[in-house]
């Protein structure tokens, strides 16, 4: 295999960030926005959609089409990204997702709707992790702190701008705008990066690992549908659940034993070896698919049946944890570069985020909003103080031609932590919710417990109201009590994390 010898901006020791690196870094932003915006942006406007498309029975797959693509796209991205560069790649996959997003707005049927669906998550999962990967490229990892931040503010901010900005538009406008919103953006980030970003491209033969991929790509398909389908479309004990997990469970075997043997594996299982690695993703898994992705699934909920806040108010009350996550995450990237160290903040991080998650556990439906607002902004100052900082540890921890493979391994297994999350938090809300309002035994002013909606509780008698609120309290918060032994694993995973020294260049990194 041969390559240019000709290293990336960072790989140089004493490397400047390129004159034009503020225009490299704006489009990144956008991009990374817009690909974790198109995650959550139709949650509001799936109503609208399937009742003009008549598509109810399909309606999951809007969302579960597009989460599965971009999942399995991470690993592909990161490995083709170390073996022939990343510019190029960044491109196709950001020319990937605004043909998508064209195409979708111009769906006629459910079908080509999905379908659309997943080939804007194809493009869009590449732009998640190339984007880290660039930054990485063109910043010693002394001063990428600073800017990874940010980045993972903003991958907060799009969690909750995401239904915010869907709901606007429906209301507004047309939802097919929900995804033509990204053409002027995607195409000018296309543009700029064409023209700004220059990044060696790496003259090589390909050993692509396409079985790894294929057997990935099954049991990420098998255990999605189970997170989705499971206490939902199928009993979590019936036929089909039970033989998708078999799937799930024998494709992950399989696909450990041909990684093994892999000349370039797609996850090279040598990573879990590395103590950074393995104990920052785990972190990632517990802490940002437990802790943010929970509260940011269930919470307008909680808000719009219990407080009656209308479901743009409920987007709106969750700022707070945006602003909170986007404080800590800025200022501490600034403090790791300027002092080289990361564990620190990210054991701060870990001790954070349980008390915020146990302080919403002790809220109850006479506490003012504002309250409710305070402790979600804890929780969000502890994610900013995590999120990014474990990105930049996994990043320092291995040379720069593996740096695309541990960025998206990293985040494949977050987002795989943050899938079965919120199933498993939903299941449990679920259950308990159910059995709650069928104490309460009555028909609700006609509706069944099942097609109980915000303004239906308003409707409703004031004391069989107080009810139905105690019943959605009494569901939900005692789960983020549950929830709290489970954050503190990741606090004690925090303490044992390595706190390497952040290099100032790429040193170490290997000469092809």
């Amino acid at each position: 295999m041969t390559t240019e010898t000709l290293e990336p901006p960072a790989e140089r020791a004493g490397a400047k960030l390129p004159s034009h690196f503020g225009w490299i870094y704006a489009a990144l932003m956008v991009t990374m926005l817009l690909s974790a915006l198109d995650q959550t942006i139709v949650s509001t406007a799936l109503p609208t959609i399937v009742g003009e498309l008549d598509g109810l029975s399909h309606m999951a797959w809007v969302t579960t089409a597009y989460i599965l693509a971009a999942t399995i796209g991470m690993p592909v991205y990161g490995k083709l990204g170390d073996l022939i560069g990343r510019r190029q790649l960044f491109l196709a996959g950001l020319a990937v997702f605004v043909v998508g997003s064209g195409l979708a707005g111009f769906a006629q049927d459910m079908p080509q709707l999905i379908a659309f669906r997943a080939l804007q998550g194809l493009g869009g999962g590449g732009l998640m992790i190339v984007s880290q990967a660039i930054i990485a490229d063109l910043v010693p990892v002394r001063q990428r702190a600073k800017f990874m931040g940010p980045m993972g503010a903003v991958f907060g901010l799009a969690a909750v701008a995401g239904p915010l900005l869907g709901g606007w538009i429906t209301d507004n406008a047309d939802w097919r705008w929900a995804f033509w919103i990204n053409l002027p953006l995607g195409v000018a980030a296309l543009l700029i990066s064409a023209l700004a970003i220059k990044l060696p491209r790496k003259q090589v033969k390909v050993a692509f690992d396409y079985l790894g991929t294929a057997l990935m790509a099954v049991a990420v398909t098998s255990l999605i549908l189970v997170c989705t389908w499971g206490g939902t479309e199928y009993d979590w004990t019936s036929p089909t659940i039970l033989w998708l997990g078999a799937v799930t469970i024998a494709a992950a075997v399989l696909f450990a034993v041909v990684e093994q043997r892999a000349k370039e594996p797609l996850i090279p299982l040598r990573m879990v070896k590395n103590p950074v690695f393995s104990i920052a993703t785990l972190i990632g898994m517990i802490a940002i698919g437990l802790g943010m992705f929970a509260v940011i699934s269930y919470m307008p909920t909680y808000l719009q049946m219990v407080y009656g806040y209308s479901a743009t108010e409920s987007g709106l009350l969750l700022i707070p944890m945006v602003a909170g996550m986007m404080l800590t995450a800025v200022t501490s990237g600034s403090l790791v570069s300027k002092l080289g160290r990361y564990k620190g903040f990210v054991v701060a991080g870990m001790l954070v985020m349980p008390v915020g998650i146990w302080l919403m556990s002790t809220l109850d439906p006479s506490s003012p909003v504002w309250v409710l607002c305070a402790y979600i902004a804890v929780l969000g100052a502890g994610m900013g103080l995590v999120m990014q900082n474990l990105v930049l540890a996994v990043q320092n921890a291995f040379p720069q031609s593996e740096v695309g493979t541990a960025t998206s391994s990293n985040n494949f297994f977050r987002e795989i932590g943050a899938t079965v999350g919120v199933a498993v938090v939903g299941a449990i809300f679920t259950n308990r919710l159910t059995d709650h309002l069928a104490g309460i035994g009555t028909d609700f002013g006609g509706a069944g417990a099942e097609s109980i909606t915000p303004a239906i509780v308003r409707s409703l008698p004031d004391a069989l109201r107080d009810q139905v609120i105690n019943a959605y309290s009494d569901a939900l918060l005692p789960i983020f009590l549950g929830l709290v032994p489970v954050i503190l694993v990741g606090t004690v995973l925090a303490f044992f994390l390595p706190n390497r020294k952040l290099r100032d260049d790429a040193e170490h990194a290997p000469s092809h």
